[in-house]
Order: C-alpha cells, then sequence, then structure tokens
C-alpha cells in the first residue's frame, strides 16, 4: 500500500510531501515507511517495524490523519486495501 501526501504550492518554494508506505518484510511482520522532503529537493526516509498488519495499518492511518490535519492533501493512494479519508 502506498500514500502520497502533498501540500499546496504558495509559490515562494517548491511544495512538500509525505509518502506513507505499507510493506511485509521477510520475517511475517509489517514495515511502516515514512518519506518526507521538498519535491525536487532533499528528502528524509524513517522505517518502523509492526509485528501485525493491524498495528501497522492503524500506524499508516495515524500517520496520514495527522499530515491532513497540518494541510497536506491526498494525492495518490495505491493498493487494495487504500484506507478511506
Amino acid at each position: 500500500m502506498r500514500l502520497l501526501l502533498q501540500q499546496r504550492p504558495d509559490g515562494r518554494e517548491a511544495p512538500r510531501f509525505v509518502q506513507l508506505m505499507l510493506e511485509p518484510d521477510l520475517l511475517g511482520g509489517w514495515a511502516l515507511v515514512r518519506e518526507t522532503g521538498q519535491i525536487g529537493g532533499r528528502s528524509t526516509l524513517r522505517r518502523e517495524q509492526y509485528l501485525d498488519q493491524a498495528s501497522a495499518m492503524a500506524a499508516l492511518e495515524h500517520a496520514r490523519d495527522a499530515q491532513l490535519k497540518r494541510g497536506f492533501q491526498l494525492m495518490f493512494a495505491q493498493g487494495v486495501d487504500a484506507p478511506k479519508s
């Protein structure tokens, strides 16, 4: 699953983005990967491990909701179980 959120451009600098990806790992757990940065610039990648898909999905939804409150907009959602916004 993958979500891409982006801030509206304000004309002064490139908009910021947040990409949230949920991936299974090789040991049966799940990883929430967060990539944040400026479009066309540097980005930061963080990975958080979870034991089951339900807790990883809850973390993804919490991260998504926090970014929506900060003014980001959902631009793209990929995956069969894409959470409803």
